[in-house]
């Protein structure tokens, strides 16, 4: 196999690589399929993925309004991590971490999950204390955390800025050594390929129009392809949830925001772990390339853009500048943005809707990424079943109505919040 490979590489190179066989065919909709998963994202390919793997239901098709791997699957930071404080985020996430470690050899394709810790950042006693009970929520939930001091993270972070006068003195940081990041592109086509493989139809460039709703039970969507028949659908568009909310006549508790991200110029390898500031919203990790990928907070107002503006860039920089000095030194290779699902209490819904057969995966706010196998799985689940999954029960639709709310508030990169 490895000789075939090498083979077909350098035979497509000499051809201009115009030979190259399809990771994925491109097929015409069918009149009708079991289920049909909305969003050829991250987690809409995962829950097809799984739907045929651990379901064995094959009839599946994939609508996407884009191309696999234009929307937010490949415009993120790629961190990866379960460092939460509730039990229902950090036992969700924490078996992720599991499928995380084992997807390259499941999918037969390298997402170059690299476990090379995160480490958020205290500037205070007050956050130190933060830290060490979320620390110790963690190990009570079998996930790795290991409380730093100001001299450890010095080892670890040598280039921080350490001096005397600093604005955000470091006061110690909380680490998950198991945490870290993979690629973002990687993980798309791995499903994708995986998927398609196994029965799934991926139609891309097929948007969404409307639905066909009879007696409160879902019938089928219209599309720019035309009409397809489901006997079960599932919503997982992100940030475009409450587009296709409206035509169902739901209002969800998530609002849409922009998030920027940049990358730098590529340098030596200075920067061996995913760092986030703890005196406001950065993250930071270099990529093997070389470059500096960072990203801050949200742009402030509601958009469905994939753009940002340069005074939310100005701002995310400057804490990065704070933080890591040297980073002033560098130029800015390119920035991007995506759009966001954020749900009121920063954990996000899995579960069933009042519309039989409908059901609803959003509201991921930061941590859609790291999230993708988890989600998949548990949604899969819930679909099949029809019924949630004990790993996603707690993200219910109605905790926003009973007020048992997960209030976390995208823990793990906004480190402020205790």
């Amino acid at each position: 196999m490895q000789k075939y490979s090498v083979f077909n590489l350098i035979k497509n190179a000499l051809k201009g690589h115009k030979d190259w066989e399809v990771a994925w065919k491109d097929p015409t909709p069918k009149a009708e399929y079991d289920v049909i998963i909305i969003g050829g994202g991250g987690h809409g390919l995962a829950t097809a993925y799984y739907l045929a793997k651990e379901h064995n239901i094959t009839n599946v098709a994939i609508v996407e309004k884009g191309w696999i791997g234009g929307g937010n699957v490949g415009r993120n930071t790629t961190i990866v991590r379960s460092n939460y404080m509730h039990d229902e985020n950090g036992l969700f996430s924490e078996f992720g971490m599991d499928l995380w470690r084992n997807m390259s050899q499941e999918l037969n394709f390298n997402v170059m999950f690299s476990p090379r810790g995160i480490i958020n950042l205290a500037h205070s006693d007050a956050q130190m204390n933060a830290f060490s009970r979320r620390g110790n929520s963690m190990r009570l939930n079998g996930i790795d955390a290991v409380l730093l001091g100001r001299e450890e993270v010095r080892t670890l972070i040598p280039m921080a800025d350490f001096s005397e006068n600093v604005r955000f003195p470091i006061f110690g940081g909380l680490m998950q050594p198991s945490a870290g990041t993979a690629r973002h592109d990687g993980v798309a086509w791995g499903y994708a390929r995986q998927a398609d493989s196994m029965g799934v139809d991926i139609i891309q460039h097929c948007e969404v129009t409307g639905f066909d709703v009879d007696n409160g039970k879902i019938k089928g969507i219209q599309t720019s392809k035309g009409n397809i028949k489901a006997k079960k659908i599932g919503l997982c568009v992100a940030g475009s949830t409450n587009i296709l909310a409206e035509m169902l006549n739901m209002k969800l508790p998530v609002e849409t925001h922009l998030l920027q991200a940049c990358v730098s110029e590529p340098i030596k390898p200075i920067l061996d772990h995913v760092v986030t500031f703890g005196a406001g919203h950065f993250y930071v990790s270099q990529s093997d390339k070389g470059e500096m990928v960072m990203g801050g907070d949200l742009d402030g107002y509601n958009s469905y853009a994939q753009r940002g503006n340069l005074p939310t860039l100005q701002h995310v920089l400057t804490e990065g500048i704070a933080m890591l000095p040297f980073l002033s030194k560098l130029k800015m290779l390119r920035t991007w943005g995506g759009i966001m699902d954020m749900s009121m209490d920063g954990s996000p819904i899995i579960d069933k809707t009042h519309i039989e057969g409908l059901y609803l995966n959003c509201g991921w706010c930061y941590g859609g990424f790291k999230a993708t196998p988890a989600s998949g799985w548990t949604f899969a689940h819930t679909i099949a079943q029809d019924k949630p999954h004990e790993l996603n029960a707690g993200y219910s639709l109605n905790r926003f109505s009973t007020g048992h709310l997960l209030d976390e508030k995208g823990l793990g990169t906004k480190t402020w919040i205790s």
